[in-house]
């Protein structure tokens, strides 16, 4: 695979159901929020650079979690597994309610808070059994369904501008009085939100001709393209749709090609949109359940979770993650869709930034392993820097309620390891006297 092959890719993968509702949510604040944009590009840039060079200098599997392990021990992967899981199980049920939008959207309908909740399951529950057939059939489904977000956004961004009005743009800019920073942070997680799973795109490097210099352009090509389309879509949206009824909608994307068009057209969108998010959310349930078998197999977790069918789909381990994920859907409960959504997004981001911060850590260790020469060193830890400090202010502006019950989760797989620590001290005391002894 060529520099110009992974960079599409690495686009391609972020653009996802992240960006569907992004719209309303940032109408919240104003068109200001594209200075949030900004910063969190930069953030990410940083980040996407920082995973690069951790995906080239590892001899450890895991991802994440193996860059975890230089620093912290078994510690650290455990803590990286355990939190990337939790922002898994948080992050799908958000999806799915991101679904459940377009679709209320498409049928015109009005659901009560019990009724969006029931859905939410729903859909859950639809796409879990539909990976009961394995990664193929996952696979080739997604191959599809993602042309249903593709289309609209890039469509959006290149044709938009002709419906664009400028005042429209400009009346919205900050409708609330917002002091400038408080703004910026105010939509910092809304934005991040669209970049989970950047540290993905790094996945791909033994596929790569010269992977120690592609795989840095294409991560921060990838990275670039990707923020140029979600600047460029929530923008013209902002100036094609008034403010007060792109904040109140399910469907932004879908309303705005109604204004382009017709409703016609815009009902087209939505189930596109739809379609979209529920293949989407049919890869991230699968992902869910094979990261969860990765962590049993390592002795994480109850090795439940490591029995697979014919098809290779871990079914028992999914069944009881889509009972986790139907639970957490009842506990976040809110008066609105828009309203469980925000609750959802701000947990889902600060449980996933945890295994960033673990990963930035690191970087030190792993460029002296392998001897990086000075110079590179030097660049490389100014950029940690740099994503280190945007991700802990990433953190700070999750909210109090997210910082809090975040929190005490993250804590709580302290004490989760605390009890599963003692295979993990017998196993070293095995090898150490195997050294020993030589045998």
């Amino acid at each position: 695979m060529g520099v110009v092959q992974l960079t599409m890719l690495t686009a391609i993968n972020m653009v996802g159901s992240g960006i569907i509702l992004l719209p309303a949510k940032l109408a919240e604040i104003g068109t200001i929020s594209i200075l949030s944009w900004l910063v969190t590009a930069i953030g990410a840039f940083a980040l996407a650079y920082c995973f690069a060079q951790c995906g080239m200098l590892s001899r450890r599997s895991g991802g994440m979690f193996g860059y975890a392990e230089y620093p912290f021990g078994t510690t650290g992967n455990f803590i990286s597994n355990y939190t990337y899981c939790l922002s898994i199980l948080i992050g799908n049920v958000a999806i799915a309610i991101t679904a459940v939008g377009y679709g209320v959207g498409f049928f015109n309908l009005t659901l009560s808070p019990l009724n969006t909740c029931l859905a939410t399951v729903l859909v859950l529950w639809l796409t879990t059994v539909a990976n009961f057939w394995g990664s193929r059939m996952t696979g080739r489904i997604g191959g599809i369904t993602i042309w249903g977000v593709i289309i609209p956004v890039f469509g959006l961004c290149i044709i938009g501008w002709f419906w664009f009005k400028p005042v429209l743009f400009v009346s919205a800019w900050n409708p609330h009085h917002m002091p400038t920073l408080g703004a910026i942070s105010g939509s910092i997680s809304i934005t991040l939100w669209a970049f989970l799973g950047l540290e993905s795109a790094c996945a791909n490097a033994d596929a790569v001709d010269n992977p120690e210099r592609n795989v840095p352009i294409a991560v921060l090509g990838g990275t670039f393209g990707a923020a140029l389309i979600y600047i460029g879509s929530t923008s013209v949206i902002a100036g094609i749709v008034p403010n007060l009824q792109l904040v109140s909608s399910t469907a932004p994307f879908g309303l705005v090609f109604s204004y382009m068009f017709n409703s016609v057209v815009g009902k087209t969108i939505m189930a596109l949109m739809c379609m979209s998010c529920i293949g989407s959310l049919l890869g991230w349930q699968f992902t869910f359940a094979q990261v969860c078998r990765s962590g049993a197999e390592a002795g994480f977790y109850p090795k439940i979770f490591t029995a697979v069918t014919r098809a290779g789909a871990p079914v028992k381990g999914m069944l009881i993650l889509v009972l986790l994920q139907s639970a957490l859907s009842f506990m976040t409960i809110s008066p609105t869709l828009s309203k469980q959504f925000d609750v959802l997004l701000n947990l889902a981001v600060l449980t996933n930034l945890i295994p960033y911060v673990l990963s930035m850590a690191a970087l030190v260790i792993m460029q002296k392993l392998v001897s990086v020469s000075a110079a590179r060193r030097r660049v490389t830890n100014l950029i940690t820097f740099i994503a280190t400090t945007y991700t802990y202010y990433a953190i700070y502006n999750t909210g109090a309620d997210a910082l809090v019950w975040g929190g005490l989760a993250t804590f709580f797989g302290w004490t989760l390891y605390g009890i599963i620590s003692p295979r993990f001290e017998a196993e070293r005391n095995r090898r150490e006297i195997s050294a020993v002894t030589g045998d």
